[in-house]
C-alpha cells in the first residue's frame, strides 16, 4: 500500500516551476463567481478541451479553469506526491486505471458516487462496464473517465501496398518486425515506438511486449506483497532485446526521447509508416484538418507466446479528498467526463467528431455523427478494448490489482521509472541490453516481500 514515507520516492524535482510555466487559464477573460486548479496532461484531447471550457464551461456556470498541462511522467509524479501528502494544490486531478483503485483505496479520493449516483443527465451507467471498473475500488468510482482506450496498430495502407505485403488482423510481433523491416526507408522509418524513460512511456508499451513474450517483473507473493523479480529470466531478456533490435534496425530517430506525442507528430510528418501504441491516437490521425486521414489501417497489438497484448487504461479526472471545493469540482468533472461535453464538442472542434474523447460511453458509439466520422477506427477501438487481458496479462500470477501495462502495485512507479531509465539507455546505445536487464533486476529486488 501506498505509504506517506514512499511518497517521497516519486520526486517531482523543480515542481513549482513546472506548475507556473504550465499553467492555463481558461475563462479567464469571462465573468466568473469561482475558479477551480485542474492538474492535466498535455495531449491533444486535453487541450482541446481547455480550448472550449471558456466557452462551452466557464460562461454557464462561473467558474473559471486553471488548467496546469504537464507531461505524464511530471504529471503522475506531482499528483502522487500531492494528493498522497494530503495536499490542496488543486480541485481536480487526472489520474489513470494505475493510480484510481489504489489511491480509493487509501482514502485519498472522494467517491464520486455520491455525485453521480443519482444524476439523471449525468448517466453513470452509460460508462462502458469495463473502463467503469478499472477505475473503481471496492464499490466506489473515484475516477471519471475522460477518454479511454486500448492499444493497436497503426499503419499506412497505401505504404504496405506498395510493398507488397499485408498487415494480419491480429499480428504477431515477428509478423510487424518483418513487415517494419520490410518498408523501412531513409525517408521513412518502418515503425514508431516509445523509448522515453517513465512506466508510463517507454514502460507501456514495452511492458505489454514483456508480458506477450512470457515475461513479468515480479512473481506474487503470499498475502499481498511482491514476489522475486523476474528480469533476470530469459523471457524478459528476450522482450527487451527483440524491442531495442527493432527500434535500432527501423525505428524512428532519437527513439530514446520519443513518446505518445512525439510519435503522434511522426505519423501525422509521413516520417514514420507504421506505430503500435494507443487507440484514442486514431482520433487525431483520422482528424478532418489530418494530412494522412484516410490513408490508415488498424489491427490488434501484436502477441507472442499469449493470444491478447493490449492495454486498457483511462485518463480520468478524479477530486482528491483534501480538494479545497468538492461540489464546485464536480460541477467541472461533470462536464469534461459526462455526455454533454461529447455531444457538443464534435461539431466545434476544428478536427470534428473523429477528436472528440473516445472509448468512455456508450451512447458515444451510437451517435450517428461519430459512427461516420470515426468510422475507420471505431469498432477496432471496442475490438481491442474487449480483448485486452486486464484480468491476465500474461503466463504466471503477478502481484497487485489487475492491469495489463503495468503491475497494480504502488512500488511499480518508482520500479518502473528507474528501470525504464535503463532500458531508454539501451536503446540509445549507451549500454547493453545485458546490463539494463542486470540494473533493473537489482531495483526490483529492493521491492520484493513488500506489502502492497
Amino acid at each position: 500500500m501506498w505509504s506517506r514515507d514512499k511518497l517521497t520516492k516519486a520526486g517531482v524535482g523543480a515542481m513549482a516551476t513546472a506548475l507556473v510555466a504550465s499553467t492555463v487559464f481558461a475563462g479567464a477573460a469571462v465573468a466568473q463567481d469561482k475558479s477551480i486548479n485542474v492538474a492535466i496532461v498535455g495531449n491533444p484531447q486535453m487541450e482541446d478541451i481547455a480550448s472550449l471550457t471558456p466557452s462551452l464551461f466557464t460562461e454557464e456556470t462561473g467558474i473559471a479553469v486553471n488548467y496546469v498541462f504537464l507531461e505524464e511522467q511530471t504529471l503522475r509524479e506531482i499528483v502522487t506526491r500531492d494528493v498522497g501528502a494530503g495536499g490542496q494544490q488543486f480541485d481536480v486531478v487526472m489520474i489513470g486505471m494505475f493510480e484510481a483503485p489504489q489511491f480509493g483505496r487509501n482514502g485519498w479520493l472522494v467517491d464520486l458516487n455520491q455525485y453521480a449516483g443519482g444524476d439523471a443527465d449525468y448517466n453513470v451507467d452509460d460508462i462502458i462496464p469495463a473502463v467503469k471498473n478499472g477505475l473503481s475500488w471496492d464499490g466506489g468510482l473515484y475516477a471519471a473517465p475522460f477518454y479511454a482506450e486500448s492499444s493497436f496498430v497503426m499503419y499506412r495502407k497505401d505504404v504496405l501496398e506498395d510493398a507488397g505485403v499485408a498487415m494480419p488482423d491480429a499480428p504477431t510481433w515477428d509478423e510487424v518486425a518483418e513487415i517494419a523491416r520490410t518498408i523501412d526507408t531513409d525517408e521513412m522509418a518502418g515503425i514508431c515506438l516509445r523509448g522515453k524513460p517513465g512506466w508510463g512511456d517507454l514502460g507501456a508499451i514495452f511492458t505489454t511486449v514483456a508480458n506477450t513474450f512470457g515475461a513479468t517483473y515480479w512473481e506474487a507473493g503470499e498475502n499481498d506483497t511482491i514476489g522475486a523479480a523476474q528480469i533476470d529470466q530469459p523471457e524478459f531478456k528476450e522482450a527487451l532485446q527483440f524491442y531495442v533490435d527493432l527500434i535500432n534496425d527501423v525505428g524512428e530517430n532519437d527513439a530514446s526521447n520519443a513518446s505518445y506525442n512525439e510519435c503522434t507528430n511522426q505519423m501525422l510528418d509521413s516520417k514514420v509508416a507504421m506505430w503500435v501504441d494507443a487507440t484514442v491516437a486514431a482520433s487525431n490521425l483520422e482528424a478532418d484538418d489530418s494530412p494522412i486521414k484516410g490513408k490508415l489501417g488498424y489491427a490488434l497489438s501484436p502477441t507472442k507466446v499469449t493470444d491478447a497484448s493490449g492495454w486498457l487504461w483511462a485518463w480520468a479526472l478524479a477530486v482528491p479528498e483534501n480538494a479545497p471545493d468538492k461540489d464546485t469540482a464536480w460541477e467541472y468533472v461533470k462536464w469534461a467526463t459526462g455526455p454533454e461535453y461529447l455531444a457538443t464538442a464534435g461539431d466545434i472542434l476544428p478536427g470534428g467528431w473523429a477528436t472528440v474523447p473516445p472509448g468512455t460511453r456508450q451512447s458515444l458509439y451510437e451517435n450517428p455523427s461519430y459512427q461516420e466520422a470515426a468510422a475507420a477506427f471505431a469498432q477496432k477501438t471496442l475490438d481491442a478494448m474487449l480483448a485486452a487481458p486486464i484480468d491476465n496479462p500474461g503466463v504466471q500470477p503477478r502481484p497487485g490489482l489487475p492491469g495489463v501495462q503495468f503491475v497494480g502495485v504502488p512500488q511499480f512507479q518508482d520500479m518502473g521509472t528507474r528501470c525504464t531509465e535503463q532500458f531508454s539507455a539501451a536503446i540509445a546505445g549507451n549500454i547493453s541490453v545485458d546490463d539494463a536487464l542486470s540494473a533493473c533486476q537489482a531495483i526490483a529486488s529492493e521491492f520484493e516481500g513488500e506489502s502492497w
